[in-house]
C-alpha cells in the first residue's frame, strides 16, 4: 500500500474509533481550583497524615513500620543481623524502596548519634549526624537489632492496646500507633516538612519529661517549668538561656533559641578544640565558614582550622596566632559562624488525625490521655482472658465431684459428636466448658491434676474483681502509668548532655559589642540603579574612573570606615541594614555589588537611597509629592538586636519625591512642577520618632501640580534668597526672579 494511502486509512480508522468513544477528542474546560481540590489536596493530605508529621507516640509511619518489623523479627533479644535483611522485611509494610527505609534506620541508630535515646543498636559504619562527609556504609555491610529501651515501645502491644490495620496488600496487620510507656514524642527530636506545614520537635531529657508527666497526672494545672527548663540534645552544646523566650516555647510550642558549641582551650598547643556543636549544623559547615572569615580578613587571629574527628568523637581544632585571646575570638566566632546556631521549634503533632501545634504541657496531657486509653484496653483484654480462663476452670471443677461419671459418659456415647452434648447434660455445664473437658487427655483425668488446675480459682476471682475496679477508677489507671514512668526512669535515665548557659547583663553587653571586623578608611559609592562599591583609599588613588552600567550614575559618595552602618531605603517603604564590612573591598573598575541581591530584598524591590551612620545621630528627611515633609530621628532606625530589615521605614500613603540624611538642620530648595521654588529651613520642622509618620505640609500647589525636586541649598544659588523664604508654612513658594533665571528685562 502506498505511504499516503496508508496514512489516510489510519486517519479514517482513528476517526471511526473516536466516534464510538463518548467525548473523545473534546477539549474540556477545567478550573484550576477544581484541579487543586481533586488532585493536589489528596496528595497534600497524604503527605501530612502518612509521611511527614509525627503522631502522639512520637513516630512517623516510616519509623513505626521499621521498628514494628524489627520487633516481629525478634530483634529485642539475641544478636544483630544484617541491615539489608531488616530492610527487605520492612518492605512488606513500607513499599517505597530500600533506600528510604535504610535511611530511616540510620537516623534511629545509636551509631549515627541523631537521637538522645536511640531505638536501634548498630554495628558498623552508620555515619554521623554532625558530619555530611562521613557517609554511612551500605546495608549489606552493617548490622542492627533493637535497643533495650525499644521494649517500652511495644509493651503489651499484643493485648489490644492499640488498633491494627491491614498493610498495603492486605497480607498482614500493622499497628496504627505504638503503646509507648513514656512520652517519646518529646524525648527524641523529630523534624518533617509536609505540604503547607512542617514539624520541628526538640528533644528533652527523659527523666525531666517523665517527672513532668507524673506531676500533670497528679494535677493537670501543675507548673512544670521548674522540672522542664529547656531541651536536651544528643550532641550536647550549650543553650543560651532566655527565660521569657524559653517559657513561650514551652507554652506554645513555637519559637527559637540559640545553641552554642562547647570548646576547650589547649594552652600548651595554643589552639581551641570544639568538641560539641549545635544540632542544626555540621562540622564541615563550621569549618567552611571559619575559612571564609579568615580569607575575608575578619578572623586574622586564626592560623589554621581542621577537622580532627576520630573514634573518640567530634573535634574541630582551631590554631591561634600568638597573643590571641581565645575567649574574645570565640565570642566573635559565635556571632558570625554556625558555632552558635538557632533551633526553631514547631511542635506540630497529629492528634486523632488532626495536625496541632502544642506546647510541652498540652502535649504531655494528650499523651496521658493516649496512654490512659492504652492501659484501659490492656486491662479490659486481660480481664476478658481471665474471665474465659475462670469459666473453663469452673467447668473443670464441676467434674471433680465424679470423674468416673465423666469417663462413663464418654465411653457410653456411641457418636463422637454426641460427647459434648452428653457432658453438658450430665454435669450442667455449657458448650465451651464441655469442649474443654472433652479435650482433656486421658492421663489428666485424675484428682491430682484437676485439683492443681482449680487451686487458683479464688485468686483468679480476686484478680478479676481487682481489674474491674481498675476499669472503674481513673485514679488506679493513673497509678499504673506513674509506676511505668518510674520504671522507665530507673532503667534509662541519663544526665543532661546540653548545658543551660545563663548570661549576665555584662556578658550580654560584651557579646553585643564584639568588634566583628578590623576598621579602616574606605570610600563608599551608591548608584542610581542600586549598585554599591566599597573602595580603599589606596585602590581609589590608583584608579578613580568608575565603571558603571550603561545609563547609570553615582548619586552618593562618602568617605567612611569599614565599620560604618549602612541603611538602604527601598521603593517599597522598607529599610535594609548592613555594615560596610558586609561587602568585600573592590575597585572602581568593577560594576560593584547589586544591593537588592546581596541583601535578599523582596522580588521587584529596589534601593533608592543610602544613609550611613556610626552613632545614629541626626535626621532622615522624606519629601512627598503632595508637599509634605517627614523629619524622623535617625535613632528610630537603631535596634538592639541585629535585625536586618525594618518595615514601615517611611510613610507609604504618598509618592516619595526625595530622601535626604542630615547631621544637623539646614536649608533645602523645593521646586514644584509649576516652577515655583521654596527655600525651607528644616529647623522649622519638629522631628518625630515614628518612622512612618505622614509629616507636615510645607508647600502648597494649585490643582494638577506636585513637588518635583528637592536638593540642599548652596550659598550663591539665588541672588536674593529671601525672595524664596517664608515666615509661615505651608507656602506656595515663588517663581524664579529674572536674575536667578538668567533672563534680562527688554528695553522699551
Amino acid at each position: 500500500m502506498p505511504r499516503k494511502t496508508k496514512r489516510v486509512a489510519e486517519h479514517k480508522e482513528e476517526e471511526n474509533l473516536n466516534a464510538h468513544i463518548s467525548g473523545a477528542g473534546d477539549v474540556v474546560q477545567q478550573y484550576i481550583t477544581d484541579t487543586l481540590e481533586t488532585n493536589y489536596m489528596p496528595y497534600a493530605m497524604s503527605v501530612i497524615m502518612s509521611r511527614a508529621i509525627p503522631e502522639i507516640d512520637g513516630f512517623k509511619p516510616s519509623h513505626r513500620k521499621l521498628l514494628y518489623t524489627m520487633y516481629k523479627m525478634g530483634l529485642l533479644n539475641g544478636g544483630t543481623i544484617k541491615s539489608a535483611n531488616i530492610v527487605g522485611r520492612t518492605m512488606q509494610l513500607n513499599p517505597h524502596g530500600d533506600a528510604p527505609i535504610y535511611e530511616t534506620m540510620i537516623r534511629l541508630a545509636r551509631g549515627n548519634e541523631s537521637l538522645l535515646h536511640p531505638y536501634v543498636q548498630s554495628k558498623g559504619n552508620f555515619g554521623k549526624s554532625y558530619s555530611k562527609n562521613m557517609a554511612y556504609a551500605a546495608s549489606r555491610y552493617t548490622e542492627a537489632k533493637l535497643e533495650p529501651i525499644a521494649a517500652e515501645l511495644f509493651a503489651d502491644i499484643d493485648k489490644d492496646t492499640v488498633d491494627f490495620v491491614p498493610n498495603y496488600d492486605n497480607t498482614m496487620m500493622e499497628p496504627t500507633l505504638l503503646p509507648v510507656t513514656f512520652p517519646s514524642v518529646l524525648v527524641n527530636a523529630n523534624t518533617g516538612i509536609a505540604v503547607g506545614m512542617a514539624s520541628s520537635i526538640a528533644s528533652f531529657n527523659l527523666e525531666e519529661i517523665c517527672e513532668a508527666t507524673k506531676m500533670l497526672i497528679r494535677d493537670s494545672e501543675a507548673d512544670i517549668s521548674d522540672v522542664v527548663k529547656a531541651p536536651d540534645f544528643v550532641g550536647g552544646g550549650q543553650i543560651v538561656y532566655d527565660e521569657d523566650k524559653m517559657k513561650e516555647i514551652l507554652r506554645t510550642g513555637r519559637g527559637s533559641f540559640k545553641v552554642r558549641s562547647k570548646y576547650i582551650y589547649d594552652k600548651p598547643n595554643n589552639c581551641i578544640d570544639v568538641v560539641e556543636i549545635p544540632p542544626t549544623t555540621t562540622s564541615e559547615a563550621i569549618i567552611d565558614k571559619i575559612i571564609e572569615k579568615v580569607k575575608a580578613g575578619t578572623a586574622r587571629e586564626i592560623s589554621d582550622v581542621r577537622d580532627e574527628t576520630d573514634k573518640r568523637g567530634l573535634k574541630i581544632t582551631i590554631d591561634l596566632k600568638r597573643g590571641t585571646d581565645p575567649e574574645k575570638l570565640m565570642r566573635k566566632l559565635f556571632k558570625s559562624t554556625p558555632l552558635e546556631d538557632s533551633f526553631s521549634c514547631n511542635f506540630n503533632v497529629l492528634i486523632a488525625g488532626v495536625p496541632r501545634v502544642l506546647g510541652v504541657r498540652d502535649l504531655l496531657l494528650e499523651w496521658i490521655a493516649f496512654r490512659t486509653e492504652c492501659v484501659r484496653r490492656r486491662v479490659f483484654f486481660e480481664l476478658s482472658k481471665a474471665k474465659d480462663k475462670l469459666h473453663l476452670l469452673e467447668g473443670l471443677q464441676s467434674i471433680l465431684l465424679d470423674i468416673d461419671k465423666a469417663i462413663q459418659i464418654v465411653r457410653s456415647t456411641e457418636e463422637e459428636s454426641e460427647v459434648v452434648p452428653n457432658l453438658m447434660i450430665g454435669f450442667g455445664i455449657d458448650k465451651i466448658q464441655a469442649e474443654y473437658v472433652a479435650e482433656l487427655k486421658l492421663r489428666h483425668l485424675n484428682r491430682e491434676y484437676i485439683l492443681k488446675r482449680t487451686a487458683d480459682i479464688e485468686a483468679l476471682r480476686e484478680s478479676i474483681a481487682e481489674m474491674e475496679e481498675i476499669l472503674k477508677s481513673r485514679a488506679k489507671i493513673s497509678k499504673i502509668i506513674v509506676g511505668e514512668l518510674d520504671n522507665v526512669i530507673k532503667k534509662y535515665k541519663q544526665p543532661r548532655k546540653t548545658e543551660i548557659l545563663y548570661l549576665s547583663e555584662k556578658e550580654e553587653e560584651a557579646e553585643a559589642n564584639i568588634e566583628e571586623v578590623p576598621d579602616y578608611p574606605v570610600h563608599l559609592f551608591f548608584t542610581r540603579e542600586g549598585y554599591f562599591k566599597k573602595i580603599t583609599p589606596q585602590s581609589y588613588r590608583m584608579s578613580s574612573d568608575q565603571k558603571l552600567k550603561e545609563g547609570d550614575e553615582v548619586v552618593e559618595s562618602f568617605e567612611a570606615t569599614n565599620n560604618t552602618e549602612l541603611l538602604f531605603f527601598t521603593d517599597q517603604c522598607q529599610v535594609y541594614k548592613a555594615k560596610a564590612s558586609d561587602f568585600e573591598d573592590t575597585k572602581a573598575s568593577v560594576m560593584g555589588d547589586f544591593v537588592a541581591s546581596n541583601l535578599q530584598m523582596d522580588p521587584g524591590e529596589l534601593p533608592v537611597y543610602m544613609a550611613i551612620t556610626t552613632d545614629y545621630k541626626g535626621y532622615m528627611l522624606f519629601f512627598f509629592e503632595n508637599g509634605k515633609l517627614a523629619k524622623v530621628d535617625l535613632s528610630a532606625y537603631e535596634t538592639k538586636t541585629n535585625r536586618k530589615k525594618l518595615i514601615k521605614a517611611y510613610c507609604n500613603k504618598f509618592p516619595i519625591t526625595a530622601i535626604h540624611q542630615i547631621a544637623e538642620d539646614g536649608e533645602f530648595v523645593l521646586k514644584s512642577t509649576a516652577g515655583r521654588h521654596l527655600l525651607l529651613n528644616t529647623g522649622a520642622i519638629t522631628p518625630k520618632t515614628t518612622k512612618d509618620t505622614q509629616g507636615v505640609a510645607v508647600m502648597t500647589f494649585k490643582k494638577g501640580h506636585r513637588l518635583a525636586e528637592v536638593h540642599p541649598f548652596t550659598e550663591g544659588e539665588f541672588v536674593k534668597p529671601a525672595r524664596y523664604r517664608t515666615r509661615s508654612l505651608p507656602a506656595a513658594g515663588a517663581l524664579l526672579s529674572m536674575e536667578d533665571s538668567g533672563e534680562q528685562m527688554s528695553l522699551i
